[in-house]
């Protein structure tokens, strides 16, 4: 179990260094085929690697299954942010887990090789002496895409939310989800998703709808990754705006 001292976000951080948690399962990780521009990077544009260290961001983002990670909506969703405001930069932190549903995103819960909740807070917390934890990204439920797991599913994120805005200290954190493919043989989860900006104060829910999968009905392709990404800066931008 994780114990965190108090830290004050403020006291040395630098407030254009934006940080930005990613969390969730498999398409917030990115399962995309790598490509040409899956190592460009841009100077304004960080992540937090598997060791803890800022480094200018590539794909893959995330390093959940190393194997077969790939391109997800992350840089793109950054490129987004950083256009035509050369003041800020952008820290992604990645904490994605492919296949995890959201009752492993708990504190003390094991998965795999990690503990979801708490290496999301305990990395969170490592990235935000550098800046300013400005939102929280969360890709999940292809694993709760079910009767059972589609009725319990808005309690469980409502408590995950206050749990991440407690602990990071911040009532307001916005917090962004995305639907799953339309794609899926069905999507009954997408209407809970639907509903959390009705449910849970400071969200916005991002729409899959067009967007392509990668050939397994599943994940997101190349392509479809980048344009979530997209749709996750214009969701962010509208809800902080409205703020």
């Amino acid at each position: 179990m994780i114990v965190l001292s108090t830290i004050c976000f403020s006291q040395v951080a630098d407030t254009a260094f934006h940080i930005y948690l990613l969390a969730g399962q498999s398409n917030m990780a990115g399962r995309g085929v790598l490509d040409s521009i899956s190592k460009q990077t841009h100077p304004q544009i960080f992540m937090l690697d598997k060791s803890n260290q800022w480094v200018l961001a590539t794909d893959p983002v995330h390093f959940d299954k190393p194997d077969i990670a790939g391109v997800g909506p992350a840089i793109a969703f950054a490129q987004e942010m950083v256009k035509n405001n050369p003041n800020i930069k952008i820290g992604l932190v990645p904490c994605a887990w492919g296949g995890s549903s959201i009752s492993v995103w708990n504190p003390d819960s094991a998965y795999l090789t990690g503990h979801p909740y708490d290496d999301a807070v305990k990395r969170t917390f490592i990235a935000v002496q550098s800046g300013i934890l400005k939102g929280i990204l969360w890709h999940q439920g292809e694993a709760d895409n079910n009767t059972k797991g589609a009725t319990l599913y808005m309690d469980k994120l409502k408590k995950l939310v206050e749990r991440f805005r407690n602990t990071f200290h911040n009532p307001q954190l916005p917090f962004i989800v995305g639907e799953i493919g339309h794609f899926n043989k069905n999507t009954i989860i997408n209407a809970i998703l639907n509903d959390v900006p009705n449910q849970i104060s400071f969200t916005a829910v991002v729409s899959a709808e067009g967007l392509k999968d990668k050939g397994d009905k599943l994940h997101f392709d190349t392509p479809s990754a980048r344009e979530l990404g997209k749709r996750y800066a214009v969701a962010i931008k509208k809800l902080t705006t409205q703020k």
